[in-house]
């Protein structure tokens, strides 16, 4: 890895149908616009993960991403895997995590025609603290009243499957090549105390942990996002508190504000 100073990432706010006009704190709207994710982008080159923050108010379309094998038959630089930590939830509100039962190629593209998809999906109850890692090739939504975080592979690439009626481009023939429709892995997924340092990815794209300074095992030589989701941090210099996101190489001296929790993430290469 080519030795980089730190640096704060820029947030670019996405407007989004199903986004909201009332972000919760720390964030702060631009505009009269309906917001739905947040991004951080390096000013100079693309990073090899990306890290958003949504906002829903209503249901996003049902989706699925390609595998990195699928994404490179395709000319594509990746896949997309992601993981999502959920930091708020209104009551009733539920992601959409695999199908509750297996289906064919035929079966899921029949459901996604007649809109009988949204009944097949997994929606699975949510509040504050659940996680979820999304491998490639999962069947997925997310639902209205939610924010999270969410870490993924740096690569745009998402095919629709269905849209509840709106006038948006669909991806039926890409994304039932992308897709294996069943059930999601309980064990992919789980509930985090905040308080409680831990590893939340190990692989196979990337490593994800949270905690208040850098992991005592498991950190590469790679570039290393650091997301406050409650407090600030420094490193170099370079500040970021609860709703920014900075890059950094590894175990730089970090300067960690009291009460203070962080995501540390990297790239597998």
């Amino acid at each position: 890895m080519v030795r980089q100073s730190a640096q704060l990432l820029s947030a670019k706010q996405v407007i989004k149908p199903w986004g909201r006009r009332d972000l919760p704190a720390p964030f702060e709207l631009s505009g009269g616009s309906s917001i739905g994710e947040i991004w951080f982008e390096h000013e100079r080159a693309p990073l090899d993960l990306l890290v958003k923050y949504l906002f829903t108010s209503e249901k996003l379309s049902i989706q699925v991403h390609p595998s990195d094998e699928l994404g490179a038959e395709k000319g594509l630089p990746s896949g997309k895997e992601e993981c999502w930590l959920v930091l708020h939830a209104e009551p009733g509100a539920a992601l959409g995590i695999g199908t509750r039962e297996p289906l064919t190629s035929d079966q899921l593209r029949a459901a996604a025609l007649d809109g009988s998809l949204e009944q097949l999906m997994d929606w699975k109850p949510v509040s504050r603290g659940d996680f979820y890692y999304i491998p490639a090739g999962t069947v997925h939504a997310i639902g209205a009243g939610v924010t999270l975080v969410e870490i993924q592979q740096n690569a745009d690439i998402t095919y629709r499957l269905f849209d509840y009626g709106r006038p948006r481009e669909l991806h039926l023939d890409e994304g039932l090549e992308a897709a294996a429709a069943g059930p999601y892995p309980d064990d992919l997924g789980g509930k985090v105390n905040f308080a409680v340092d831990q590893q939340l990815v190990a692989g196979p794209k990337f490593d994800l942990w949270l905690g208040s300074s850098w992991p005592a095992e498991g950190l590469s030589s790679e570039l290393a996002h650091i997301i406050p989701l409650v407090g600030s941090v420094s490193a170099e210099g370079v500040s970021a508190k609860a709703g920014e996101c900075l890059v950094c190489a590894p175990r730089v001296p970090l300067e960690v504000a009291p009460g203070a929790r962080l995501l540390f993430a990297q790239a597998r290469k």
